[in-house]
Order: structure tokens, then sequence, then C-alpha cells
């Protein structure tokens, strides 16, 4: 039981380390934000990249919080019987549900995410949705990468709560 609990903790790391990465693609979205701002509104200059900059810094943003708020069970959640529900029991719906919904469905993004990413980098894509035309496979990787990151997290807290559910007790105090 000592390594698998030094695998948790690993994850669990690796998913607090991803939002403190992540926090920089805030930094760049105020950034190029208020300078696309500036240059449109008072210069009459805007910009082609800006806004796929953003884009793609947001959705960075995004992906690479998903598994700390998975993490710390700050995701949404319609919780009408869930948080009357014994630590125990809430252990027990959230087994089910990884099951039944989680998995599948992450199974088939990070599937997905994957093969899109390798194709990018093979093909050299690009995003052709403007004429700045930037390359997709950056993006495309970091969308895989998180969802890689919420798939670790998942199974972390799936073996915490399927602990749970059996022992009665938390596995290793989280």
């Amino acid at each position: 039981m000592p390594i698998l609990k030094k695998i948790l903790k690993t994850i669990d790391s690796m998913s607090i380390a991803a939002v403190s990465g992540a926090k920089w693609f805030g930094w760049l979205l105020v950034l190029v934000g208020a300078y696309d701002t500036i240059s449109r509104h008072f210069f009459n200059a805007p910009t082609i990249w800006a806004y796929d900059t953003l884009c793609m810094a947001g959705g960075a943003l995004y992906v690479l919080g998903w598994a700390y708020d998975y993490l710390f069970d700050y995701h949404t959640r319609v919780d009408l019987i869930y948080r009357n529900l014994s630590p125990r029991k809430k252990a027990l719906m959230n087994v089910l549900s990884s099951i039944f919904l989680f998995f599948p469905i992450i199974s088939a993004l990070l599937k997905v995410s994957i093969s899109w990413a390798i194709r990018a980098w093979r093909i050299n894509e690009t995003m052709i949705s403007t004429f700045w035309y930037p390359p997709a496979a950056p993006y495309r990787t970091v969308f895989a990468l998180g969802i890689l990151l919420l798939t670790l997290q998942g199974i972390a807290n799936f073996i915490r709560d399927l602990y749970l559910v059996i022992k009665g007790e938390p596995f290793d105090g989280t």
C-alpha cells in the first residue's frame, strides 16, 4: 500500500503543478486581451492573431485546470441527494458514476485528443479559421495532456472512493 499512496500523491502533485502552470495562461489572456482592445479601440489597428491566441490560452487554462478541480471536488455537481449522504455513500455514488459515466466518456476523449495531437504534429496542421494560420499541434497537445491528467486524477479518486466503500475509512487521509 505505501507504493500506491506514493502513486496517488504523485498524481495529485501533477494536478496541482498543471494548474500552477496554467495560471500563466490567465496572464496571457489579460495581456493579449488588453493589447488587442487598446490597439483596436484607440489606434484603429486590430490584430489578426489576438482572438485565436485568446481562444487557445483560455482553452489551455480550462483544460489544465480540470484535474485540479476534480482533485479538490470543485467541479459542478447537481447535489440534491449527494450532499445529504454519508461519506461512504458519497464514495459509492462516486464509484458508480465513475464506472458508468466518467471512465467511458474520458476514455473516448483521451483517445480522440491523443490521435488529434499526433496527427497535428505529423502533418504540421494549422488552424484554418483565420488568416493567421497558427500551428494546431501545440494546442492539441496541451488539450490531450489536460485530458490525460484528468484521467489520472479520476483513477486516483476512484481508488480512494473504492477503498472508502470497502473499508469504511479514507485511504490516505484525503
